[in-house]
């Protein structure tokens, strides 16, 4: 018999996994049994927020497939370790100086990092995410980075702490499928955008019907999978939110088990004029 997973038990797995991981990179624990999904369902074909039984050695250093050494290059290594993402925002986000930023799950800050060299000195990066030890994480890295324009706030995408039209860009880098509640974090990301502001996410979308026991398994969520919508319902759920001009680019990774990494970029429509 499935079992139907509540928010809470979501949740829970999402920051035990990640959580586990970034204590594993803080040094606080020497050890650790990582819970995420099996060879069978998770992204074990590329990248995508880590193999299921791999060490954090194992796992980390996924950046040099994402990313151009360029990109690279502007952060230092071990900022690298914990890029647990399945694509890359930077590529598509369009950047501008001065523009801000708003990374949803930022984890360990990578792509905070990278967004701050683009949007200069007079741009602004705040990264959110919910799980403690990914925040101090993310705050060491900043020390090692020194970026200036870069901060980092605890608080969840389905009720974000965040005042409303605050930001140009959001980005986010395989994170939106773990939420329980996408209709939240499409109605929050269009209240904390500005007038003709957009989102520019790189996540996991199936492109089939998943069955009822692949939704449901909670280590599948921590690895990513189970949480992921299908391609329509991306696209139901921007254009209920009010989001315009949506596209949807998905790549080749994991398609022979019914998923794939996608490029997913939509536009909150302009204020009226006059």
């Amino acid at each position: 018999m499935t079992t139907q997973r509540t928010a809470e038990e979501i949740k829970g797995a999402v920051m035990e996994h990640y959580g586990s991981r970034a204590k594993t990179q803080l040094g606080k624990t020497d050890t650790i049994e990582l819970k995420a999904a099996t060879s069978d369902n998770a992204c074990t074909d590329d990248a995508c927020c880590g193999s299921s039984e791999a060490t954090q050695e194992e796992s980390s250093g996924w950046a040099d497939k994402l990313y151009s050494a360029q990109e690279l290059g502007t952060v230092p290594e071990e900022v690298q370790e914990m890029s647990l993402g399945c694509g890359n925002p930077m590529a598509i986000a369009d950047l501008k100086p001065g523009e801000a930023v708003l990374d949803l799950g930022s984890g360990s800050g990578l792509d905070c990092f990278l967004a701050a060299n683009q949007v200069g000195e007079t741009g602004s990066v705040v990264g959110l995410d919910m799980t403690d030890s990914m925040l101090e994480l993310a705050a060491r890295n900043l020390r090692k980075v020194g970026a200036k324009n870069v901060e980092f706030t605890k608080g969840e995408m389905e009720s974000m702490p965040l005042p409303d039209g605050q930001f140009d860009v959001i980005i986010s880098n395989c994170v939106i499928n773990l939420s329980p509640d996408k209709d939240a974090v499409f109605r929050e990301s269009a209240r904390v955008l500005k007038p003709g502001g957009r989102i520019r996410v790189s996540d996991i979308v199936w492109t089939r019907t998943p069955t009822e026991q692949e939704t449901s398994d909670l280590a599948s969520w921590a690895g990513c999978i189970a949480g992921a919508l299908e391609i329509k319902d991306v696209e139901a759920k921007l254009n209920a939110a009010g989001f315009t001009d949506i596209k949807i680019e998905v790549t080749k990774q994991g398609e022979s088990n019914g998923w794939a990494s996608a490029d997913i970029s939509a536009f909150k429509p302009a204020a009226a004029c006059c």
